[in-house]
């Protein structure tokens, strides 16, 4: 991964993690409480899929099941052009992601307190998750929300052959391994995408 970020967007995302050190005491969004760790593990690990991601040339992203915000805000701040938006059925959790938002000025982010079989009437191209479900369960959850020729994105970490082989026979998918700098573990992104 070699990323040759603004100082702007630099600047923004180590706001991103003072924010989620701060309102993790309350809110309880990551175990991962040491700054050095959350790099590799939040951001680094977010970033990992930043060009694999724009190789699908998105417009409109679903973070499903966001949390503390991986991967859809380290992904807004360097990519201004995309619209993210960020589900979670959390009260605290989306509280945490909206007021990020705001202070991290992301005029690119909608954040949705919601279950996704709740969410309807959008589409998106490509919709991410990151420790959200297992893989059958996502696309079932959030097929009605993916555009006919869009494409889901789990961010995984040991590489799921179970879950892959379990995938309705309608689905079709590609294991990406991902390489995250100082983080010393697997990782990869599973594409998943409707046969025509």
């Amino acid at each position: 991964m070699n990323l040759p970020l603004p100082d702007e967007q630099i600047a923004r995302l180590l706001a991103y993690l003072a924010l989620m050190l701060k309102w993790n005491k309350t809110y309880s969004l990551t175990a991962i409480t040491q700054p050095e760790r959350m790099v590799s593990h939040h951001l680094l690990d977010s970033l990992a899929a930043l060009t694999p991601i724009a190789g699908h040339r998105p417009v409109r992203i679903l973070d499903v099941g966001s949390g503390g915000g991986q991967p859809g805000i380290p992904l807004a701040i360097v990519r201004p052009d995309w619209q993210l938006t960020l589900l979670d059925s959390n009260n605290k959790k989306a509280a945490f992601l909206q007021q990020a938002v705001i202070e991290l000025g992301l005029k690119n982010v909608t954040v949705v307190c919601n279950r996704v079989e709740a969410v309807q009437g959008q589409a998106f191209d490509l919709i991410t998750s990151r420790a959200f479900a297992d893989l059958g369960d996502f696309v079932k959850l959030t097929r009605q929300l993916l555009t006919a020729d869009g494409a889901w994105a789990a961010l995984k970490g040991v590489q799921p052959f179970e879950e892959v082989a379990a995938l309705p026979a309608d689905i079709s998918s590609t294991i990406e391994p991902l390489n995250v700098p100082g983080l010393g573990a697997e990782r990869c992104i599973v594409w998943m995408r409707a046969k025509a």
